[in-house]
């Protein structure tokens, strides 16, 4: 009897090792997926002024997700902008569109701008790309933007940076298969201060566009 029960025992420790072991594996699993979920999600600071006139804006980036989730060169180019043409948006009533981690349209609010962003998302207003969507278009903004997005607006002000990738995708051939006229047209990089523009590279363009009738 006492034999039995020595061997139940044993038996009863020998699952509950196999039970722990398990338990650290499962454990181990959870924790390198969390540790790989960590590691692809990363913060990132914008600072605009300085200390004294200025502000930062925080960003979550997330590499695992779609392109909409990382804060690409162009957005960067099109926050500074609007920044340094604080004046001209304080007060106007904006659309970003595609806004993605929404940079330019959390900096256009933060200068006083009525903003409205929209993207294919339910955080925000919804976006369908290539189809007329009644809400976003009868807002009747001053003011469109997107980075590496294009719009024809009859109403408003379309400012986009876009990033030219080849030459069938340059930004006055865009403009010019679309039947848009560029008001600005300007070197991204030449608006950023050094220090900004030493960490983003590319070719991209600031172009100020309207309906060209």
């Amino acid at each position: 009897m006492a034999s039995r029960n020595k061997n139940k025992h044993t038996k009863s420790k020998s699952e509950h090792d196999d039970n722990e072991a398990r338990l650290i594996e499962k454990g181990h699993k959870i924790s390198d997926e969390s540790s790989t979920v960590q590691e692809m999600t990363t913060g990132c600071q914008h600072y605009f002024g300085s200390i004294e006139d200025g502000f930062s804006i925080s960003i979550i980036e997330n590499m695992k997700e779609d392109y909409g989730l990382f804060v690409w060169p162009s957005s960067i180019i099109l926050a500074e902008y609007i920044w340094q043409q604080k004046i001209r948006f304080s007060g106007a009533n904006v659309v970003e569109l595609g806004a993605g981690t929404s940079l330019p349209g959390l900096v256009a609010a933060k200068v006083g701008a009525e903003v409205t962003l929209t993207d294919y998302s339910s955080e925000v207003l919804g976006l369908s790309w290539g189809v007329w969507d009644e809400p976003i278009f009868s807002l009747r903004p001053n003011i469109i933007l997107g980075a590496d997005v294009f719009y024809d607006s009859k109403y408003s002000v379309f400012i986009t940076t876009y990033h030219n990738r080849s030459g069938h995708h340059l930004i006055e051939f865009l403009m010019e298969k679309w039947h848009l006229k560029c008001t600005k047209l300007v070197d991204g990089f030449g608006l950023m201060p050094s220090h900004k523009a030493s960490n983003l590279s590319g070719n991209i363009q600031l172009a100020e566009i309207v309906l060209d009738t």
